[in-house]
């Protein structure tokens, strides 16, 4: 028996043709394909413009089937994780994360992680399998409906860095910020989506030729390669070198700074040296760097956050020699929805 195809894998232009087929006129295609990315339909029957009996075609020849919530947990400073199930029962975590006039939305790219970075929670996951372009548009539009209910506001931003590394879930990743880029879709300004990756090169330099301009976050957290070895295994095939020139070509591209996400940790890479070795790179590629206040995750790492004096020494060696930086302050620790804490506990 032939596998039902999941609708929401159909560009436009395909699914008017697939329309045809069924005997439709051309123009349902678009109907239908506005009730999919548009008005974020999550089944058939909530398409009501369309005739019932398409309805039921629909429901006859493809599958629809939305990531569910699954776990709520709300933090004391107004973070929302999000456990979601997917279709075939595995679960996926994303995050809403208020602040002042943004809601950010953190989304996964992967059911887990296959590059085992030493202090994330997520590395420590298998991957089991790169997350469809549904599933992707299903983590904004159920994060959204969060931060409307805590702010009265929608999203204003999106962030690639939940579970799973981006850039190896590229044509997926990529359908997915097209769909919520466009008017057809949820109509976000690519200057509002960041994808951040650990440093997979030859995807940075597709990335670049792609004409897009969303923003791009690097995941440093050590400015030698001697050093990134020991916590990012993904350093031992993309060395330092070829992801600066991976990260100057895209900005040639796009003339998109990137950003440098730098995460403290004590007596490992927070000493003056190591801001030295940071100011080098940042002088190699148009850069902003965001120091991370590092979450520890139980039986993990041996790996412990920098002491507050470290830190602010750091920071100010950094700014005293003009270096554009600033201190990202950790949300939702006490729901492990900080940064490297996402694994599903639940």
């Amino acid at each position: 028996m032939t596998a039902i195809k999941d609708i929401r894998t159909f560009t436009a232009d395909d699914l008017a043709a697939e329309l045809v087929k069924l005997g439709e006129p051309k123009f349902r295609g678009k109907q239908v394909y506005e009730w999919l990315w548009n008005k974020s339909a999550r089944s058939f029957d909530e398409m009501s413009s369309l005739p019932k009996n398409l309805r039921g075609k629909l429901a006859e020849t493809f599958s629809l089937t939305p990531v569910s919530e699954h776990i709520v947990q709300k933090s004391k400073d107004g973070t929302v994780k999000l456990g979601m199930r997917l279709a075939d029962n595995r679960l996926i975590e994303g995050v809403m994360i208020p602040d002042e006039d943004r809601n950010t939305a953190c989304v996964s790219s992967q059911v887990g992680c296959s590059l085992a970075c030493t202090f994330c929670a997520t590395g420590f996951l298998k991957r089991e399998r790169n997350l469809e372009v549904g599933e992707i548009y299903d983590q904004v539009v159920l994060l959204n409906k969060h931060a409307l209910e805590h702010s009265g506001k929608p999203l204003t931003n999106i962030v690639y860095m939940g579970m799973g590394e981006p850039l190896l879930n590229y044509t997926n990743v990529m359908n997915s910020i097209r769909i919520i880029n466009s008017p057809e879709g949820l109509n976000m300004a690519q200057k509002r989506i960041t994808v951040s990756t650990s440093g997979v090169s030859k995807a940075i330099k597709r990335l670049a030729d792609e004409g897009m301009k969303f923003n791009l976050a690097l995941s440093l957290h050590a400015a030698t390669n001697e050093k990134r070895d020991k916590i990012m295994d993904i350093n031992h095939s993309n060395k330092l070198e070829d992801v600066i020139a991976a990260l100057n070509y895209f900005y040639e591209k796009t003339g998109n700074k990137v950003t440098f996400e730098y995460i403290l940790f004590d007596k490992f890479n927070d000493t003056l040296e190591d801001a030295e070795h940071l100011i080098a790179l940042y002088h190699q590629v148009p850069a902003f760097i965001n120091i991370i206040e590092y979450n520890s995750v139980e039986g993990v790492s041996d790996l412990k956050k920098a002491k507050s004096e470290k830190r602010d020494e750091f920071v100010n060696y950094l700014r005293n020699r003009n270096v554009n930086v600033k201190v990202r302050r950790s949300r939702g620790k006490d729901i492990d929805a900080a940064c490297g804490q996402l694994a599903n506990k639940n």
